[in-house]
């Protein structure tokens, strides 16, 4: 059975990738880009352990209650976690979910290191965003996408580049408030105006 040390988790969102999706941060990460968005999310600390399968069961239920078109990974650092979402992946493409990945590693460099289930977790990908935010880079251009040197793969056929056009209103930024009075934003980081 493969583990997932979860971050966050949203069983619906409009502003993680195409379409309606749940998403999936991950806790930790070992490129600590300065100027991360998830600054939180960057220490390798237990957070909350679960197993793939139990994630598999929530995106089941949010598929079922959201009618979502996909899943997408984030971190902290996904491919620290590849095994386990390589299962969590296949899960959502079973069920006709597509899957998107965002990672600070390049192709080239996971090739290198080859962190475990990396190779699985690449198969159950159609849309892998590779590469560590770089803040001197700033992308204004493509949507979902941080800095400039980050790089779009499209893995399977269900996506291509028409994806990356940043809508009229210009990127997406999710607040919601609980019923607890906690406020979670999730989307593009952004400045809040008073």
């Amino acid at each position: 059975m493969a583990w997932l040390n979860v971050a966050a988790w949203r069983e619906c969102t409009e502003a993680e990738g195409p379409g309606r999706r749940a998403a999936l941060w991950v806790q930790g990460c070992d490129k600590r880009c300065p100027g991360c968005c998830n600054p939180g999310f960057l220490p390798l600390v237990e957070r909350e352990l679960t197993s793939a399968q139990a994630v598999l069961k929530r995106l089941l239920r949010a598929h079922e209650r959201h009618a979502l078109e996909g899943l997408t990974l984030l971190g902290g650092e996904p491919m620290l976690q590849a095994q386990g979402l390589a299962e969590l992946a296949r899960g959502a493409q079973g069920v006709g979910l597509s899957v998107m990945v965002f990672t600070g590693y390049t192709l080239e460099e996971l090739e290198t290191c080859s962190p475990l289930g990396y190779q699985s977790l690449l198969e159950a990908t159609d849309v892998l965003v590779d590469g560590p935010y770089d803040r001197s880079q700033p992308d204004e251009t493509r949507r979902w996408i941080g800095s400039r040197n980050q790089r779009l793969h499209y893995l399977s056929a269900r996506y291509d580049a028409a994806i990356e056009r940043l809508p009229a209103g210009g990127r997406e930024l999710e607040i919601r408030i609980g019923l607890d009075g906690t406020l979670r934003m999730n989307g593009w980081p952004t400045k809040l105006v008073r």
